[in-house]
C-alpha cells in the first residue's frame, strides 16, 4: 500500500477544500480500502468526511432526502422509509452483510467501484484502472460481465443494490462542487456507460462531494419487489437483480417501474417494457411479454448467455411478487 497522509474534515466547505491534488474522499471505507490494499487506489491523501455530512434522512413534502452518510443499516430501520420507500429497503437488505451495512454510507454505496476480477488483478489489463490497456474480461472470464450497454472497451457491471431501487425510483443526487456551489443530476444520467472513457464510473464532477439523495414522493409503497440472483445466498453481488414497483388501478397497472443490476455498467432502467405494461392487466401473459421485449437488446459475451433467460425469468417472478399474482 502506497503511504497517504489522513486529515479529517468537519464541514463539506472543509473537505472541498481538502480535496486539492491527488486526495480521495473516504466515509464507510467498504471499499475504498480494498483498493488501497491492492494498490489499485493510490492517492497522496484521505479526507474522511464522516463528520462532514448528513446522516439524517428527512421527509418532505417533495419526498425524502437521505444525507451522504447515512449508513446503509439506517436505510433498512428508519419508519419513513420502510413506510413510503420499502423498495430501497428490500434492496438494501439482499446486499453486503450486516457489518458491512452497518459501516457503509448512502454516497459511497452510489460511488463503490466495480467488482470485475479483472479489475482487482493489477496483473491483467484493464481499461478501468489503466487508461488504454484493454479489457481483459471482453474475450476473457466474462460470466459475470454485462450483456447490454457494453463496448471493447469495458463490460463490467455497476455492483450496487440500492443503486437499482434508486434507479426504480428516479431518485436524484444533490452535491457541491469545487467551487462549494451546489449541483443536482437526475439518478439516470449518475452512472455512466464505456463510452471512450471507462475508467469514468459516473458523472459526478471533479472533485465533487456528494451532499445528499432525494427520492420524489410515488405511489410504489404498496406493490413492489426486488429479485436477486446470485451464486450464495448471502454476502454475493447479483448475477441478476430485478427491482419492480406498480401503480394499480384495480387490475390494471396505471404506472411501473423496472430497473436491473448485473447487466451494465449502471443501474438498467427497462424503458420499452415499462411502456408496454402501462394500462394493462396484470397476468402472467402480460408480464412474459414484458420480460421478452427486455431482452431484445441484450448481447450476452462469450461466458454469460445464463443471463439472458436468468433475466427473464427474474423480470416475470419481480412482476408476480410485486403485483400478489
Amino acid at each position: 500500500m502506497k503511504p497517504f497522509t489522513f486529515e479529517k474534515a468537519k464541514t463539506s466547505a472543509e473537505a472541498l477544500k481538502l480535496k486539492i491534488s491527488n486526495r480521495d474522499f473516504i466515509a464507510g471505507g467498504t471499499n475504498i480500502v480494498d483498493l488501497l490494499k491492492k494498490n489499485i487506489a493510490q492517492p497522496d491523501g484521505m479526507v474522511d468526511v464522516t463528520a462532514a455530512l448528513s446522516t439524517e434522512i428527512k421527509p418532505s413534502e417533495k419526498g425524502v432526502n437521505i444525507g451522504a452518510m447515512v449508513r446503509n443499516t439506517a436505510l433498512t430501520t428508519n419508519s419513513d422509509l420502510v413506510k413510503n420507500y420499502p423498495l430501497i429497503t428490500k434492496a438494501v437488505l439482499a446486499g453486503a452483510s450486516p457489518q458491512i451495512r452497518n459501516m457503509a454510507s448512502t454516497a459511497g454505496n452510489l460511488l463503490q467501484r466495480t467488482r470485475c476480477p479483472y479489475f482487482y488483478d493489477v496483473t491483467t489489463p484493464c481499461n478501468k484502472r489503466k487508461k488504454g490497456s484493454g479489457c481483459s474480461a471482453l474475450n476473457g472470464d466474462n460470466k459475470m460481465s454485462a450483456i447490454v450497454g457494453y463496448n471493447d472497451q469495458c463490460v463490467a457491471v455497476h455492483p450496487s443494490d440500492l443503486c437499482i431501487s434508486l434507479s426504480a425510483l428516479d431518485a436524484s443526487v444533490h452535491g457541491l462542487n469545487s467551487k462549494n456551489e451546489k449541483f443536482v443530476i437526475p439518478f439516470k444520467d449518475f452512472h455512466k456507460l464505456p463510452e471512450n472513457t471507462p475508467w469514468l464510473d459516473n458523472n459526478l464532477p471533479q472533485n465533487a462531494l456528494i451532499t445528499h439523495i432525494e427520492v420524489p414522493k410515488n405511489e410504489f409503497h404498496k406493490k413492489y419487489a426486488y429479485v436477486k440472483l446470485r451464486e450464495r445466498t448471502s454476502y454475493a453481488f447479483a448475477m441478476i437483480s430485478v427491482a419492480s414497483a406498480l401503480e394499480m388501478d384495480g387490475n390494471v397497472i396505471k404506472n411501473v417501474r423496472l430497473a436491473s443490476g448485473g447487466v451494465a455498467h449502471k443501474p438498467w432502467r427497462w424503458y420499452e417494457a415499462e411502456d408496454y405494461l402501462k394500462g394493462k392487466k396484470v397476468s402472467d401473459e402480460v408480464f412474459k411479454k414484458a420480460s421478452e421485449i427486455a431482452i431484445e437488446k441484450v448481447k450476452p459475451l462469450a461466458h454469460n448467455g445464463y443471463k439472458v433467460p436468468m433475466l427473464k425469468g427474474a423480470i416475470e417472478l419481480a412482476l408476480q411478487n410485486a403485483s400478489n399474482l
